[in-house]
């Protein structure tokens, strides 16, 4: 028998039985379609993760205070990070390209009689370019405007929504940061909280001297972040930061650090792979249906060899071989679970699609994932189709006639 007769035969099989065909593929398009969307869920949410990492700068680092030592004992006395350590990171280091000090506490900020709670941060002139902040009205403040001390501020996206207030009406405004009047210039675009502690879109921007000496009355800082060079390593930064810091902190050698050096990576890594591990546990479940529906297939094409033994019977004493009609069962259940396999696939893009699209989730359909939970079905439809196609190929003609 020729093999494009048996690939007829096949499907003319199928045909006839359509309703029992569909409801055998419903476990292939189950599985397959799972499978798919969960990847896509579980890649969109790396995208994002990647994005915010993008988006908080790859190659920032944020000094903290840490705890000082003396002679291997911990300290009861807090060491902070000073404005002179952020001039001296200046001065000093080679391969950073940028150095943003910031000075944050919570204040009361005042416009008409709105008051609000919220961060207030003194910072300089190059905190929005480091940070990639956009400037949506007005102006950011100069390094003129630090060195003079001036009482302008740049209010985060949220601020005048929690003021009651149109951002653009705001510039040229003034308002009251802990009774001191300042005058409003900027209003900088949404930024998100990207996995930070704080939201960085809740928070007052003013000049880091004039904090210093007109708001906090000291050269405390909270943290400083600085941004290594383009092409540096981070681990190379760090080294150059620790130099710096460690001579401006006088620790003699061997002794510890009394700051941490933290990477934004960091805080986003642990997210990223607790994401990796949800996509493979939603993907491994997914492939569980897989493998029932292929039990489905198994159990169906056993049912059809044993309602067609009379027909194989036939078939043989016409002078079908066994390949003949191994062949036939195999590229049946085969057939049927490629078919499931595709209706699946597109099953599963479709509902991704619609997840992003109605639910606002972070989906990506991998062409990947679905080239390969398609060819996994196909597998599925080897490996669960073989037995019930050697079963038949392996009857006796004379007892299949027989058989009523």
């Amino acid at each position: 028998m020729l093999f494009g007769e048996t690939i007829a035969v096949a499907l003319r099989s199928i045909r006839a039985n359509l309703l029992r065909s569909g409801l055998t593929m419903l476990g292939i398009i189950i599985g397959v379609g799972a499978v798919i969307t969960m990847v896509a869920l579980g890649s969109g949410a790396q995208r994002a993760i990647e994005d915010q990492i993008e988006n908080m700068g790859a190659r920032l680092l944020s000094i903290y205070a840490g705890q000082s030592f003396n002679h291997g004992v911990a300290s009861s006395n807090r060491v902070s990070l000073r404005t002179a350590d952020a001039e001296a990171l200046t001065r000093g280091a080679t391969q950073l390209s940028a150095v943003v000090p910031e000075i944050r506490s919570s204040m009361q900020i005042k416009l008409g009689n709105t008051n609000i709670n919220t961060d207030v941060t003194g910072t300089t002139a190059n905190y929005t370019e480091v940070r990639n902040f956009t400037i949506a009205h007005g102006r950011m403040f100069t390094t003129g405007d630090d060195e003079s001390r001036k009482r302008v501020a740049v209010l985060a996206y949220a601020v005048p929504e929690m003021l009651d207030a149109n951002p653009q009406a705001l510039i040229n405004q003034t308002i009251f940061i802990r009774g001191i009047p300042f005058e409003v210039i900027g209003v900088l675009a949404e930024k998100g909280a990207g996995g930070s502690y704080s939201n960085p879109d809740e928070q007052v921007l003013i000049p880091v001297q004039t904090a210093q000496y007109r708001v906090f009355g000291s050269d405390r800082l909270r943290s400083i972040s600085v941004e290594v060079a383009e092409g540096v390593p981070l681990e190379q930064g760090m080294v150059d930061i620790e130099r710096i810091l460690r001579r401006e902190h006088k620790i003699p050698p061997g002794g510890a650090n009394d700051f941490r050096i933290r990477g934004r990576q960091e805080i986003l890594a642990t997210r990223q792979e607790a994401t990796e591990v949800f996509t493979y546990l939603l993907a491994s479940i997914a492939g569980v249906s897989l493998l029932v529906g292929g039990i489905g297939i198994m159990n169906i094409m056993l049912v059809s060899v044993t309602e067609r033994t009379r027909e194989i019977g036939v078939r043989k004493a016409l002078g079908a071989t066994r390949t003949n009609i191994l062949s036939q069962f195999l590229i049946e259940a085969l057939t049927l679970c490629l078919l499931g396999g595709l209706i699946g696939v597109l099953l599963g893009a479709g509902a991704a699609v619609g997840l992003a699209r109605f639910a606002g989730w972070n989906t990506l359909v991998s062409p990947g994932a679905a080239v390969v939970a398609f060819g996994f079905s196909g597998v599925i439809g080897v490996f669960f189709g073989l037995w019930p196609a050697r079963r038949a190929a392996m009857l006796d003609p004379i007892e299949a006639l027989r058989y009523e």
